[in-house]
């Protein structure tokens, strides 16, 4: 079975982007998860139970709290961490409502990049810094790094 690579990181870090170009770039399928805090549960259940190789994984961000799915994951393949500062992600965002963000009454998107790095940290096989790079960068980085543990 080949490995495949799962991307995690806060909401406009590239998950989707990055993800899609990659997989283009090293023959992968591109599969995308969407998901939303309020359905933790369902997403776990998805996540969990997919079933694939040679794909690209680009997970809602919320699946670090799954840990039926992360485990998954890790058996499946290798976990991409896309980190950016929280400076970047501000930046990049902008308005979380209208990027569409979920954030618990009363939690800012301080608290939410707080609460999840550590997440983040805790499942990452590889760990891409983005702060500073442009796109392609940040694609040609994450390309080096999967072959570099190939």
């Amino acid at each position: 079975m080949k490995e495949n690579l799962i991307f995690i990181g806060m909401p406009a870090v590239g998950k989707s982007t990055v993800g899609i170009v990659v997989a283009k770039r090293l023959g992968m399928n591109f599969i995308a998860e969407v998901g939303d805090d309020g359905f933790l549960k369902i997403e776990n259940q998805v996540n969990r139970d997919i079933q694939c190789e040679n794909a690209v994984i680009s997970p809602g961000g919320s699946v670090i709290y799954c840990e039926e799915a992360m485990e998954h994951f890790k058996e499946i393949g290798k976990i991409v961490y896309l980190k950016a500062s929280y400076q970047t992600i501000k930046k990049r965002i902008r308005n979380p409502k209208k990027r569409g963000v979920v954030l618990k009454e009363g939690q800012t998107l301080k608290n939410l990049y707080d609460e999840r790095v550590g997440y983040f940290e805790k499942y990452a096989d590889i760990t891409i810094d983005e702060d500073g790079c442009q796109i392609e960068e940040t694609i040609d980085n994450v390309i080096r790094a999967v072959e570099g543990e190939a």
